[in-house]
């Protein structure tokens, strides 16, 4: 299928660098939290949606030739907030989209899988993943990647419906389940978890909350301690996570504590492996230090890396570097000692 360059350069330009864990800002995210929206925004939206599907023609483009790419829709917990909570199918799951890249080749085989979680807050699994997953495929691993609520590129339901800290670590799991009942590929007793930024703090969720459903984890740059972060990020990023949680880190401590992975390291029982670096501009290094001291003093078995000042910042080993590259295989070689890909 062609496109013309101009058409794709005007609707994917936006998605191709969403990787912060910073959200939009507080203008952009009220409508997220059940504010009345703005007509810009429920454009802005529906505008989302194309450059989602013009996003898919080229994930497909991008793999078709080492993987069988599926999307599928699934359901999950019903949406914390809703306008109308006694209307018609108020109470009824959400509905999230996951995508699936099953290597070919495998016939009848099992292999591995491992739950790719994207990061950004409002953001999605975009093509700027493309390099990761297909050094994921290569290994022979099948990759299920969530599009949690709060997700952009499907429309305002599940982009109102974003639940920090909460209800998108259900997605996540939901995800992994439905990826162990139905893919026929996939080695159950073979399944890890993976993610930078915001994905790095909902794979420490999902390696502290469901630690019988991974048999290993890494997280990059994640963010670790909202109570902090609200400390060294400032008002703005204070306010749009009051509309985010429903009340301010001021008001409701213990709510921020309980959405953050340094107050769950007790639970960790699989291995697991955190970078982060000197010079992150987005999480900054202080806030993984603090969940490493936590995970040492709970005398719990990890692995962790600090960079020095590795160029690139909180995108260090997500971009194209031989730096990038080598973090990567370090990375890639933790998880493979665990799911033995290949076998």
């Amino acid at each position: 299928m062609r496109i013309a360059p101009l058409v794709l350069a005007v609707l994917c330009s936006a998605a191709a660098g969403r990787v912060s864990a910073q959200p939009l800002p507080t203008s952009a995210t009220r409508s997220a939290t059940g504010a009345a929206d703005q007509p810009a925004r429920s454009y802005d939206r529906q505008f989302e949606v194309l450059e989602k599907k013009i996003d898919d023609l080229e994930w497909r483009a991008r793999t078709e030739d080492i993987a069988i790419m599926d999307k599928w829709w699934i359901t999950s917990p019903k949406p914390a907030r809703t306008n109308n909570p006694t209307g018609q199918g108020a109470g009824n799951p959400l509905k999230i989209p996951v995508y699936s890249f099953t290597p070919k080749g495998l016939g009848a085989r099992k292999a591995p899988l491992l739950i790719l979680i994207h990061g950004y807050v409002h953001g999605s699994f975009d093509r700027y993943y493309s390099h990761i997953l297909r050094e994921l495929l290569d290994q022979g691993y099948v990759v299920v990647a969530p599009e949690y609520r709060g997700s952009t590129g499907y429309g305002a339901e599940l982009y109102n419906a974003i639940d920090y800290g909460g209800a998108e670590i259900d997605d996540v799991k939901a995800a992994r389940d439905w990826a162990v009942e139905n893919l026929p590929n996939v080695d159950a007793a073979r399944v890890g978890v993976l993610g930078w930024s915001h994905g790095g703090y909902l794979t420490l969720f999902q390696a502290f909350n469901y630690p019988d459903a991974y048999k290993v984890a890494y997280a990059g740059v994640p963010v670790s301690d909202l109570i902090q972060r609200m400390g060294y990020k400032g008002p703005g990023y204070q306010e749009t996570f009051t509309q985010f949680i429903g009340k301010s880190a001021i008001d409701d401590p213990a709510e921020y504590r309980r959405r953050s992975p340094v107050n769950a390291v007790d639970k960790l029982r699989i291995p697991l492996l955190i970078h982060t670096n000197t010079i992150d501009e987005d999480v900054n290094v202080m806030e993984v230090q603090h969940l490493i001291e936590a995970l040492t003093a709970a005398k719990k078995e990890f692995q962790h890396k600090i960079y020095d000042a590795a160029p690139g910042g909180h995108e260090f080993n997500r971009i194209d570097t031989r730096l990038a590259r080598e973090s990567r295989k370090e990375i890639w070689a933790f998880l493979a000692r665990y799911l033995r890909p290949g076998t």
